[in-house]
Formats: C-alpha cells, structure tokens, sequence
C-alpha cells in the first residue's frame, strides 16, 4: 500500500525553502562593491549600506585635490579638510586586500589647515582590513598637522587596519625641542590614530609610527577600547643627535638647546614619535551630529604591545575606570603611567627607562602587577630607574628579569626622577614626589629605594634596601 504524501508539509517545507533562497540572494545582493575611490565616496554619507572594495592599491595625490577630487570638510569645530569621511550609521565597510596610498604632499595641499584622512562621524560603523600607508618622506611635514585616523560617532569599530604613518617636522628628536605650543623649533606634527565619541572600539589592528605626533590617543572618549593592537615607533639617542653638530640640521641651527632650557644631555634614549597609548583630560567630539566638550572617561587596553614610543600607556589624565589587561611594552622611554586603575599581567623591559613612573604627586590607588622582561636592545636607561613610585593608596608587584640589576638600575620610591625633561630644577611640579602608604612587591633582585620623601610605605623585597623615609617597613626576603 503505498504511503499518503502530506501536501501541506511538502508546500511548507517548499515555501520555506523558497524564502531561504530569496533572503540570501537579497543578503548577496545587499553588499555592494566598488572598483575606486570615486565610486566608493557616494556611500560614505548613506546608512544601512555594506560596501565591499575591489582588493588592489589605490593612491591619493596632491594633484587629486588640486583637481577638486577630496573637498571634503569635517564637522563643525577645529576646522580641518577630509579625504573619507564616514558620516553614515549602521554601515559595514571591507577592505580586505585594499591598500591606500597617500602622497604625503597631500598634507600641504589645503594649505593652512589640518589634514584628516579617514575620519568617521556616524554611528554603529564597521571598517575592517584596510591598508592605510603614507607615501613619501618621514620629513614631509603637513601645513597645520596630519591625522590617519579620527573616529567620532558612537559604537564603531575600526578592526583589522594596518596604518603605515609618516611625514612631520622636525623628525627625529621627540620632544626635544617642543611639543606644543611652546617650542624651540616649530612643530608640523602627525598622529595616527584619534579615538573620540562614546564606546568607540579599535580593534587588531597595526600601526607603524614614523612620525612625530602620538600614535593612539584618546579625547573626548567616552567609554573607548584599544584593543589587540600593534604600535611601533622608533629610538635615538641623544648621542647620536648631537653627532649633527656643524651639519647646518634643525637641531644644530638651534646649538641643541632644548625646550627644557638646556643643551640636549648625553645618555638618553628619545622616542621619535609621542605616546604610544594616551588618554587626554579635554577634547571635543562629534555625536550625532553635536559638538560635544570632555574628557577622556573609562578607557579600556587590552592584549596591545607598543615598541619604542615615548611611553606605552599613559592614562593619568583620564577618568573613572581605567583597565589595562595583558600589555607589552618593549623599548620605550616609559611603559605604564595610570595614576590611579588597574594594569593586570603586564609586561614591559627598562632598557630605556622605568617599566612605570607616576604621574603627579597625588596620584593615588594605583593596582599593578608588572613582569620586567628582559631587554630587546642595550640597556641606555639614563634615569637609572626601574620603576619610579610616588603618591599613596598603591598596591603594586614586580616581578621577572633581573638582567638590568648589573647596570646599577633600581627602583624608586619618590625622590628626584633624574628624566631627562626634569633636569636643573625644570617642571618641578612633576618630580621629587613624596610617597606614601602603599604596598609594594619586589620579587626580583633589583634595589628598593626608599628616599626621604617616603612615609609607610610596606612589603618585602627580594633586592637589598636602602631606607631614607619614615615608618616604611619592608620585608627582605
């Protein structure tokens, strides 16, 4: 007898079928794909778009933007000109296997004004696997100043870029002779990255800095997260800067004196780049189409390594929560700088300065558990410190590598800092900090000391000690 076919499960089972198709082929044709630049920009302003860009390497000149191809302005503000700006929401943009290059005469191009290559001011964007990379001179300064990256809005994700940034002036002495508005020599400066908005994400993403100007900063950021990132700069040393003398360069035209009030010193190691990750205390951002006026607030660093910048996370003027989980810092002048927040399984070397210095004085409540790693490159440590601690409320671990204990480096407890921006009396207001009523933890060899401006300071120490303060009491293991 043969079996009864249920029609009405054979027409469901069909019609669902049928509706399965017709959704993927409308999710297939959803996603849009452009062979160009020029075809790309229309999309940028739109919402709900998903646009994919044909893999190859697409280049930006200045005779684009003399042809008009880029007159794009930023929102309202610090007035600036953007080559892409994303100003739609809920918007997915791949640029898996594309490159851009662009010409770093494009930074004068507009004359006075700043230049922001990609810059998002929308909502709830995604911008994945782009390669940014800038074409030219790491001394092809901008006009007014550069910027690879700006992102505003709320909720975007920028993951998976590889961002290549030169072009300042001057390059190749940090911060020697300014850095803002007071300076020796006039600074044309260029950032990679600037994380604004709310809740704002950065994501796997590398960064190779070849420019003075910080890498990744944060202002007006509401809620950001850096996380999985590469940031690599590069190292000087001040001996090296000063064998320019009689060669007619920026530095020697000025007879090396600094913006500290001194010639440039003998046995530091400066960064020719800024921050590596940096929180400011002030900024403005745009949300929804509003010019909103902050700080930074409960900025988040996970599973990043910065290389050779001036510091590798510096967060102090930051505000609520501040998270650090899981960092490297390799070959910097500084590694952790909070003031106050947790920095949990940490790494970083001192081969050219401490693995963490305080901020200020009143820095207070600072959690860390730091392993000293050791040094990728000869130790040129001219503050001698492996870490330097001041303010109070502290609860703070070191441990790893003793390799550095044979170059007479140690760790500090308040007292001069001996940086090189501190010498001769200069920013006194940032050195010579008391500290006080915290708990510290010196599992390594390392020297502990303890200056006279420390009080109550407590713990235990596998390195020897030397105690100048007032009712400390460490444990010598």
């Amino acid at each position: 007898m043969s079996k009864l076919i249920n029609t009405s499960s054979v027409l469901k089972n069909s019609m669902f079928l049928f509706g399965m198709c017709f959704l993927l082929s409308i999710t297939a044709s959803a996603q849009i794909k452009v062979n160009s630049l020029s075809e790309l920009i229309p999309y940028l302003s739109q919402n709900e778009v998903h646009v994919k860009m044909t893999p190859g390497v697409y280049s930006i000149t200045a005779a684009d933007v003399k042809n008009g191809l880029y007159p794009k302005s930023s929102f309202v503000g610090k007035e600036c000109k953007v080559l892409l700006l994303f100003e739609g929401s809920k918007s997915t943009y791949d640029f898996s296997g594309v490159t851009i290059k662009v010409d770093t005469k494009v930074f004068q191009s507009y004359g006075n004004i700043r230049i922001n290559e990609i810059q998002i001011v929308g909502n709830n964007n995604v911008l994945k696997n782009l390669t940014l990379i800038d074409d030219g001179s790491v001394y092809d300064g901008p006009t007014k100043g550069a910027l690879n990256v700006c992102i505003d809005g709320k909720e975007n994700l920028v993951e998976g870029f590889y961002v290549a940034a030169k072009g300042s002036f001057p390059y190749g002495y940090g911060d020697a002779f300014g850095k803002g508005g007071k300076n020796v020599i006039r600074h044309q400066k260029h950032s990679s990255c600037l994380i604004r908005g709310e809740s704002n994400h950065l994501k796997n993403s590398t960064f190779i800095h070849r420019s003075y100007g910080h890498c990744l900063f944060m202002q007006a950021a509401s809620n950001p997260t850096i996380e999985g990132c590469y940031v690599e700069g590069e190292m000087r040393s001040t001996d090296d800067m000063l064998l320019e003398k009689g060669t007619g360069s920026p530095a020697d035209k000025v007879d090396f004196m600094t913006v500290w009030g001194y010639e440039l010193p003998k046995g530091y190691m400066l960064s020719t780049g800024e921050a590596g990750i940096r929180a400011y205390n002030a900024g403005e951002t745009i949300i929804d189409g509003k010019l909103i006026k902050r700080g930074t607030s409960n900025p988040t660093i996970l599973n990043c390594t910065v290389k050779n910048m001036r510091t590798g996370v510096t967060l102090a003027h930051a505000t609520g929560k501040k998270y650090v989980e899981n960092c490297t810092v390799i070959g910097s002048e500084n590694g952790f700088s909070l003031g106050s927040g947790d920095v949990i399984n940490c790494r970083a070397d001192c081969s050219y300065g401490p693995v963490y210095s305080s901020t200020y004085e009143n820095d207070k409540n600072f959690n860390a558990d730091i392993t000293i790693i050791p040094a990728s490159n000869p130790y040129m440590n001219g503050s001698g410190n492996v870490a330097y601690i001041g303010g109070r409320g502290h609860n703070i671990t070191l441990r790893g590598s003793n390799e550095g204990v044979e170059h007479g480096l140690q760790i500090k407890v308040g007292g001069l800092k001996n940086n090189i921006r501190l010498l001769n009396g200069n920013f006194p207001h940032q050195n010579d900090f008391k500290g006080s009523d915290f708990e510290i933890n010196n599992l390594t060899d390392y020297p502990l000391y303890l200056s006279n401006k420390s009080l109550g300071v407590t713990g235990r120490t596998s390195g020897t000690i030397e105690d100048l303060g007032t009712n400390n009491t460490i444990q010598s293991k």
